[in-house]
């Protein structure tokens, strides 16, 4: 199938009702709702994502979209659970205890979804606890958020907990983490903005082409 642009063009301007509108005509005419995803939906959520990092899209507008992908994703999402379509994999984010921001861990969150994640959002002020019940649920990364300097030495708190479990990827972003000290507390990625998010996770797990 072809890229449907009036539903990629959709998901880019964060047009909810036209996007529920054009998947549920596209669906009634008999179309894969996996193409859909996977050709229309999470190309234009990349394509915003890059354009989130060269600063030419702003938080609002990604949220916007987010919106938009999220309204297909709710419609197309039981439908391929139906078929048995498997995600890429499994996460679990977080913003860290004692942090209340989410806006950037919503838009990580909801892009990952977008790139065919399954994602488990553990809210805001996330103990080490929180993040390990993930982990024993199948998460296979776990992804931390911090906006302020004071709540981030508890990522290294959470990283340390599972420096016995090699194979779950610690992976962390915010306003104020840096690559620096990714390395220093150990996690095994770092992303400054939400487009970035879906590569390194896809790095980490060994899925980049």
């Amino acid at each position: 199938m072809a890229r449907n642009m009036l539903l990629f063009d959709a998901v880019s301007k964060g047009k909810r009702k036209e996007v529920e509108q054009i998947i549920t005509a596209e669906l009634a005419k008999g179309a894969d709702p996996v193409e859909m995803l996977m050709d229309s939906m999470i190309p234009a959520m990349r394509e915003l994502g890059e354009r989130f990092s060269r600063n030419e899209v702003y938080v609002p507008e990604m949220l916007i979209a987010a919106r938009a992908m999220q309204t297909g994703l709710n419609i197309i999402e039981p439908l391929i659970a139906q078929r048995g379509h498997k995600p890429l994999g499994k996460l679990c984010i977080g913003t860290v205890k004692g942090d209340l921001h989410d806006i950037g861990k919503n838009l990580v969150a909801m892009m990952l979804k977008g790139a065919g994640f399954e994602v488990m959002d553990l809210g805001v002020d996330c103990d080490a606890d929180k993040f390990i019940r993930a982990v024993e649920q199948g998460a296979q990364a776990v992804l931390m958020s911090a906006l302020l300097t004071t709540t981030m030495p508890y990522m290294r708190e959470v990283a340390a907990r599972f420096k016995d479990r090699p194979e779950v990827k610690i992976i962390i972003g915010g306003a104020p983490v840096t690559q620096q000290y990714a390395d220093e507390i150990g996690a095994h990625g770092y992303a400054d903005n939400a487009g970035e998010a879906v590569s390194v996770v896809e790095r980490c797990l060994g899925l980049s082409h």
